[in-house]
């Protein structure tokens, strides 16, 4: 069964536009959970200008599911993490102001550095996480270097989706027999939605988590939480 992870990271950015603590992001990933979320991820970035490290710590208490934190690798993410244990953390080559994520780490270039990321993680007892594009040279590489798992860059999927499905799918559908052949986890996210997600589900031979956040909320100002939740929920059934 593939999880749904909501990413929060949003209803935090709506919450710091007016500096107090509306919407809560606490209350909302409860909601999510006792909507049928199965996980909940937060990207905690230098500048704070979502998730802050104070919702870290307090999410950590409240989060009943599946606690994702990603981040890219620093020190000062490093400790975070030690600190806060959750179930996994996912490594992205984000820069620090960077807007959002653009591509996959290049494993094999970074492999001492993401080793001993991987050990020193993996031995707070955090599983690891690598955020890749869709190749399965990298999935393989991912392996090597100590990751419990990988996960797929697909805006490259959902861009091309529209035009030609077939193709787009065509290098996920590569990299996720390659991790199943090699025994590594895979998880998936980036511009996933409503539209896209049924299709790439369908054709991936395993797929353990989605993380799905501006699509889902923007969903959610129309639809509500719930029923977005529920519609996200349906595309990862069989």
């Amino acid at each position: 069964m593939t999880r749904l992870s909501v990413n929060i990271n949003k209803i935090a950015t709506l919450r710091n536009a007016r500096g107090e603590n509306n919407p809560d992001v606490v209350r909302f990933a409860r909601d999510c959970e006792a909507l049928g979320a199965e996980g909940i991820t937060v990207h905690p970035r230098p500048d704070e200008r979502h998730i802050r490290r104070s919702d870290v710590y307090d999410l950590k208490k409240a989060v009943t599911t599946e606690f994702n934190i990603e981040g890219y690798p620093s020190e000062d993410f490093l400790k975070l993490v030690e600190e806060v244990r959750p179930a996994q953390a996912t490594l992205v080559p984000d820069l620090p102001g960077q807007l959002t994520s653009d591509s996959g780490w290049d494993v094999p270039a970074n492999a001492e550095f993401l080793r001993g990321v991987c050990s020193r993680l993996r031995a707070a007892g955090v599983r690891v996480s690598i955020f890749i594009d869709a190749d399965p040279a990298q999935v393989r590489a991912a392996k090597e270097v100590g990751a419990d798992r990988v996960e797929l860059y697909t805006k490259p999927y959902a861009d091309r989706y529209p035009e030609d499905p077939e193709k787009a799918v065509a290098p996920f559908i590569s990299a996720s027999l390659e991790a199943d052949r090699i025994g590594i986890g895979l998880n998936a996210g980036h511009d996933l939605n409503l539209e896209n997600l049924t299709y790439l589900h369908r054709l991936l031979p395993r797929l353990d988590e989605v993380s799905i956040g501006h699509a889902l909320i923007c969903d959610a100002l129309y639809l509500g939480i719930g029923e977005t939740i529920r519609r996200y929920l349906a595309c990862l059934r069989p």
